[in-house]
Parts: structure tokens; sequence; C-alpha cells
């Protein structure tokens, strides 16, 4: 058995694909609600870079959510994507997809994910890494045949793209590592766990 903890590992976090992660990695899970208001975080710790802003909402998430699982090792994890100076979150329809998209493409632009651990009321580690991608130039007939294939999924991510479905057809060049792509730093976290002796080493 890989997994020596007494109790389930808890993820705080709303994302189907960082639960799936954690999930084929073998760990016995809990999900757990981190209704946070992100935004309010953010205006909280005052102006920061963008690592430091997925550092931060990492950290909150899994500081909200260990209350209710004492004992527990709660993960809270977070991306943000920017452009230079400029930050992007989810798009709130097709049309400002569309408008993303047509930002990004033809850039280099970076993902930053960050994952954060607490137990027993504080938060025990955090750590965030970035990943480089680049767009191609996005013709406008490719834009609607994307935007029609995926439908809503456009909504439910930073980048208006899931890398490990069709969003891989928006790419040209990719710099980093597949897992902060997709969200959550997981060698990063492995190491921590291992150290903490709560897996197989």
């Amino acid at each position: 058995m890989l997994w020596l903890a007494p109790t389930p590992l808890v993820i705080a976090s709303k994302s189907a694909v960082r639960r799936a992660m954690l999930a084929a990695a073998g760990f016995p899970l809990e999900v757990a609600d981190a209704d946070i208001d992100e935004r309010a975080v953010e205006t909280r710790g005052g102006p920061v870079a963008p690592d430091q802003a997925a550092l931060l909402l990492a950290r909150e998430k899994a500081r909200v959510a260990v209350a209710r699982f004492p004992g527990h090792y709660v993960i809270g994890a977070d991306q943000t994507l920017a452009l230079g100076d400029r930050r992007f979150d989810k798009p709130e329809s097709r049309a400002a997809a569309r408008e993303q998209l047509k930002a990004l493409g033809g850039q280099t632009h970076a993902l930053h994910s960050a994952v954060a651990v607490a137990k027993d009321g504080r938060v025990i580690f955090s750590h965030v890494e970035t990943a480089r991608l680049t767009m191609r130039r996005l013709t406008d007939r490719f834009l609607d045949a994307y935007l029609d294939t995926a439908g809503d999924a456009v909504t439910t991510s930073v980048g208006a793209y899931q890398l490990e479905g069709l969003g891989i057809h928006l790419f040209e060049r990719i710099d980093g590592d597949h897992f902060t792509i997709l969200g959550l730093p997981l060698l990063a976290l492995l190491a921590f766990l291992r150290r903490e002796g709560c897996l197989a080493g």
C-alpha cells in the first residue's frame, strides 16, 4: 500500500481534473468544498504577481477546509494564467472565451499552478510551479470550429482550453511539467507527503 496515513487525503477543489490526478496516483480521497471569495482574498492580500496569487488562493482553500477535517492532510490548489502583466480569469461566456483566445493566439503565456497542504488548523506546505505555453496563430475559421466542438467546457478553465482534450489543437510549443499545466504540481506534492511519512518511500 502506498498511502500510509490513517485518514484519507482531502482535496478542497472543485476541479475534476485535480481529483482524477490524485485518484490515478492511488490516493484514498475525500472532497471538500472550499467556497472562498477569490477576488476578496486577493484584495486582502494586496497586489501580488500572478504566481503568488495562485499560491495565496491555494493556501486559503486549504486553510478554510482543514477545520472540518481534524487529523487529515487537506490540499488546496489554484491556477492563474498571465500574458505578460495581464491576468486572465475563467471566461464567463463563449464570446469572452473567443476574445481571450484571440489575445493569447501567437503568444507565449504562463500558467502558474499552486498547491498547499494544511493539517490540524495550519498550512504546513505550499509550492508553486510555472509552465509556459505558446499558442499558434488562430484563424477565425479555426476558432469557430474549436468553440463549436468544445462547447461550455471553454468556460471551466482559465485559458478556455483543456490541454488533455481539444485544447491541444491550440498550441505549437509547451514548456513545463504536464501536471502543472493541468493545475496541480503533483511531483512536489508527492515529495512533501513522502517526507511526512504519508507515502511509502
